[in-house]
């Protein structure tokens, strides 16, 4: 006899390579390298400091800020050996080699080639492979793409409402996850398993009286409608509340690794992850909430509801940053005890818990083994639209709006609301938005 039925919306073993490999030459990795990625923080840069090795879209690299303040990001490789820059001295304007003084701006313009008679120089026409870097509010993006000529082919960085935020009002996390950048943001963008992974155990007036977080535990199957977008693909996902009311929980995927998670309400949800892939099975998580959010406040209260990620010591690895304290060596201090009479989980923390779980399907899961269901159309629909993307880019460089235009990203928010049963669910959304824009809202914290 054979197994359960599984539908057309599987996921074939030749999709998820298109999907999961991102290295240059890759359909997917191409397609990234067409936006700016969030890469580290400032304040990992230090003028004339210590350059920062690390990965991103499988390729090993150097960042480094130099004696101007601008920051440099380029290939490890001097140009002339290969000797690894990272070695290099951070002095007067650029990164010089040690192993034979050849010396680069952050351009990858070579500056001096030490050891060449001057006769001889030919530093005009040697360049590092460096990319296009920028900073914001705290955070060092990195352009791996076609710049064109003058950067011509280099967008703005796109204007996602959390990285607007200066940065006293907003809490920058980074931590790293030991698996494919997909299916860490997949766990972002499935928002039926927040009422078992995270609140498994909690009923009703285990909540705050005024939250409306309540409804998601009242009734934890719950329905879906979504909506591709400029940006990527939005979802909403229903439950009722109370007489002639629905509860809305709005998220978003956004081009290329960007998740908005509906946890606060829509009026206030400032915040934005980013699931940047730094190899195929490595993902660097970025989270950004707004200082004071009131959803953390929340959260602690309840068991297992820690959102503090407790780091090991950073090395100087090519995956060396932002590693966590709770990961598969210790089984995330998994207690089976508290797990039996306290939590759904047993594991501490809710990002722990969602660590936990992704890289339990592997380095890379294997999506042809899936039976999906409903639950799961988000899911589905932001891995069609990925694999399609990703192939027309292939074909003949096509690229998706986002990636030419920054506006698109303009106002887009996820969060929960409350509203009538009769309100179509996207006038409700931008109703809710509309009456608390991002610049009240930092005018209110400003005071």
């Amino acid at each position: 006899m054979g197994g359960p039925s599984r539908g057309a919306s599987v996921t074939t073993a030749a999709e998820n390579e298109i999907l999961t490999r991102v290295g240059a030459g890759t359909p997917m990795g191409d397609l990234m390298r067409a936006y700016w990625i969030p890469a580290l923080k400032s304040s990992e840069l230090k003028a004339d400091g210590d350059p920062v090795r690390f990965m991103l879209l499988d390729e090993k690299l150097i960042a480094f800020r130099d004696t101007s303040g601008r920051i440099g990001v380029m290939d490890h490789r001097c140009p002339h050996r290969c000797a690894s820059l990272f070695f290099g001295r951070n002095e007067e304007g650029g990164i010089r080699c040690v192993y034979h003084g050849w010396k680069f701006d952050v351009d990858g313009n070579c500056l001096d080639m030490a050891n060449v008679p001057p006769h001889q120089d030919f530093k005009h026409k040697v360049h590092a492979k460096a990319y296009k870097a920028a900073e914001r509010n705290g955070l060092v993006w990195v352009f791996m793409g076609e710049q064109g000529e003058n950067g011509a082919k280099v967008p703005e960085l796109p204007p996602i409402e959390a990285t607007l935020v200066p940065e006293q009002f907003m809490d920058l996390d980074f931590h790293m996850r030991d698996c494919n950048w997909l299916q860490a943001l997949e766990g972002e963008i499935d928002s039926s398993h927040v009422a078992w992974l995270h609140y498994g155990l909690l009923q009703k007036n285990d909540f705050e009286k005024d939250s409306i977080r309540k409804y998601q535990v009242a009734t934890r199957a719950p329905e879906f409608v979504t909506k591709e977008t400029d940006a990527g693909f939005m979802y909403g996902v229903h439950r009722p509340a109370e007489d002639g009311i629905r509860y809305w929980r709005i998220a978003h995927f956004m081009f290329p690794c960007w998740a908005l998670p509906p946890i606060n309400n829509i009026e206030f949800n400032f915040l934005a992850r980013a699931y940047v892939p730094l190899d195929d099975t490595h993902t660097m998580c970025i989270v950004m909430m707004m200082k004071g959010d009131p959803y953390k406040r929340e959260i602690a209260k309840m068991p297992g509801g820690r959102m503090a990620m407790p780091l090991l010591p950073n090395t100087t690895d090519w995956l060396g940053r932002f590693r966590v304290e709770q990961n598969a060596g210790n089984d995330y201090l998994i207690d089976r005890e508290v797990q039996r009479n306290v939590t759904f989980t047993g594991i501490e923390g809710i990002i722990s818990q969602d660590h936990a779980i992704t890289e339990s399907m592997g380095p890379i899961a294997e999506r042809e083994l899936e039976h999906l269901a409903p639950s799961d159309q988000m899911i589905t629909r932001v891995r069609r639209l990925l694999v399609r993307s990703a192939l027309d880019h292939a074909k003949d460089g096509t690229v998706p709006k986002s990636a030419t235009d920054p506006k698109v990203y303009e106002g887009v928010r996820s969060g929960q609301f409350v509203a009538p049963e009769a309100q179509d669910w996207l006038e409700a959304t931008a109703e809710k938005i509309a009456a608390n824009p991002l610049n009240y809202s930092l005018a209110q914290a400003a005071e």
